[in-house]
């Protein structure tokens, strides 16, 4: 036995179910039931999953699913085929795979050629960055494998954010929007969403690392690289792993705050600009703050801009004999 920290206690986001989940979870389970893509084992495995999305998101985590299944074995040279083949069926979705070819292929095609409907080119670009990514990690989690190599902590979680998904797994939330790049790929915007990534990672591998030991994956966890750089047991490399994830967390908490508040300063500092600069008001911006009392303007010939600030001056002068 050893204890499991409950990392997300205090997290602010409270668990919630879109309300057409099992409706659109019916839909996707049937259509991939139909490659007959896993054995009996796995596909029990797949049916107890469940999947927190829509369509596109359904069919995402069954992609990511089905991928990991036939990778998760295999050598690196194997794991590169495959990965070869999901590329091409990403980067030509219309394209009918050829007679033969592992089942992945195909798959992908149809979990793309669907998403592309309907998902903004901002998405398009930015999964296929990060899901190229995924599975080039995934190639060098092989190769790991093939060395039975664990790495250092570091090291881990650098191959880690990538294998885990959940980079490119994000992106499914600006499926309807147009993202530009330089706000996407802008520091603070790459910085909050490494923090959710490990966020995510710690707290798949807390809760992975029972069953990959039994099953002589662990040298892929974060709990066992964690024990062999630090000289931990399994209890203290969770707590360690558990501070981890608080650490992170507060991180993206308050990069989150930092930023929001970047914006939210903004809408303040433009309203003080609009009474104490003299554009709007003239020397009088500070008082109409106050008594929220603004003489209104005599029209003007366009461009006579000493009218206008003469109009704004005795304006003022105006509510100032108003006001006593």
């Amino acid at each position: 036995m050893f204890y499991l920290p409950d990392t997300m206690v205090n997290w602010p986001w409270p668990r919630a179910i879109n309300p057409h989940f099992e409706d659109v979870k019916t839909e996707v389970d049937a259509a991939f039931r139909d490659f007959r893509a896993l054995d009996p084992k796995s596909q029990e495995a797949f049916d107890k999953c469940d999947l927190d999305h829509l369509r596109i998101g359904c069919d995402l985590m069954n992609v990511f699913f089905i991928f990991d299944e036939y990778t998760d074995k295999e050598n690196a040279a194997v794991t590169k085929e495959m990965m070869d083949i999901v590329l091409d069926a990403l980067h030509d979705p219309h394209k009918m795979r050829p007679e033969g070819e592992c089942i992945l292929g195909e798959i992908v095609r149809q979990f793309w050629a669907r998403a592309i409907q309907t998902a903004s080119q901002s998405f398009q670009r930015h999964f296929l960055d990060s899901y190229t990514a995924y599975i080039h990690a995934v190639v060098g989690e092989a190769e790991d494998r093939d060395h039975s190599h664990c790495r250092s902590i570091d090291d881990y979680l650098k191959l880690r954010r990538d294998t885990s998904g959940a980079a490119a797994s994000l992106t499914i939330h600006e499926m309807s929007m147009e993202f530009p790049d330089e706000v996407f790929y802008h520091l603070m915007i790459v910085e909050l969403r490494q923090c959710v990534v490990e966020l995510i990672v710690v707290d798949n591998d807390m809760a992975s690392y029972n069953r990959e030991q039994a099953t002589g994956d662990e040298n892929h966890n974060l709990i066992t690289a964690i024990m062999l750089e630090l000289g931990l047991d399994r209890s203290g490399a969770m707590a360690w792993a558990a501070r981890y994830h608080t650490q992170v967390g507060k991180q993206f908490m308050d990069g989150l705050a930092q930023y929001l508040d970047g914006m939210a300063a903004w809408a303040r500092a433009n309203h003080c600009w609009s009474y104490e600069s003299q554009r709007y008001f003239g020397t009088e911006g500070t008082n109409i703050q106050q008594s929220r009392l603004v003489p209104l303007l005599p029209k003007i010939k366009y461009g006579d801009a000493s009218s206008m600030t003469k109009s704004v001056e005795d304006a003022g002068l105006e509510e100032k004999n108003v006001l006593k």
